[in-house]
């Protein structure tokens, strides 16, 4: 009996841990849709006659929301700073793969994201290579605070690279110049 108990408590407490990266452990089913309504605003194609400058108003918010289906927020932690990270899938195109994108932000209000930054996009793989990649990724960002000694791996990372880098002022992935934020 003793022992039953013990490898009962032991299994709630790995349950609980592995908990803390699950967007669940933060928000409820409401607030999530509305949080990766948010990101997907950040990192999806903007929405047609929309522009940096108005892509988030809510004329616009229908687009962002019918393109929820094909994204989702693989893993999600809130540190010690309040900064808060993500791991999302998206989807590539038309095509059958997926892309991860890992980032952190602030938390403003109405669960908007403020200082918002795609720290990497990995590359199109297929879903579960993305989740395995990405997930290492996700907690080595958290760990670190960044990802430069991956930026070479271009199995793990295809963005940024020599060719992208993003501009948190503009909020999306530019050709890198002096004017460039990284």
């Amino acid at each position: 009996m003793k022992k039953s108990l013990w490898i009962f408590i032991c299994l709630i407490a790995v349950s609980c841990q592995a908990d803390k990266y699950k967007v669940t452990h933060y928000f409820d089913t409401a607030q999530q849709d509305t949080l990766l309504t948010n990101i997907v605003t950040y990192i999806y194609s903007k929405a047609p006659q929309s522009t940096n400058q108005t892509r988030f108003q809510a004329r616009f918010r229908n687009f962002y929301v019918a393109a929820l289906p094909k994204f989702s927020i693989e893993n999600y932690y809130v540190g010690p700073d309040s900064t808060h990270y993500f791991f999302v899938i998206r989807p590539v195109g038309n095509l059958p793969y997926k892309r991860g994108v890992i980032g952190r932000y602030k938390l403003g209000k109405n669960l908007m994201p403020t200082n918002f930054e795609e720290v990497v996009n990995t590359p199109h793989l297929d879903e579960k290579l993305v989740k395995e990649r990405g997930r290492f990724l996700f907690k080595e960002l958290i760990k670190t605070g960044n990802l430069n000694k991956y930026l070479g791996m271009k199995h793990y990372v295809e963005w940024p690279d020599a060719h992208l880098v993003y501009d948190k002022k503009l909020n999306e992935w530019v050709a890198p110049t002096s004017e460039s934020i990284q």
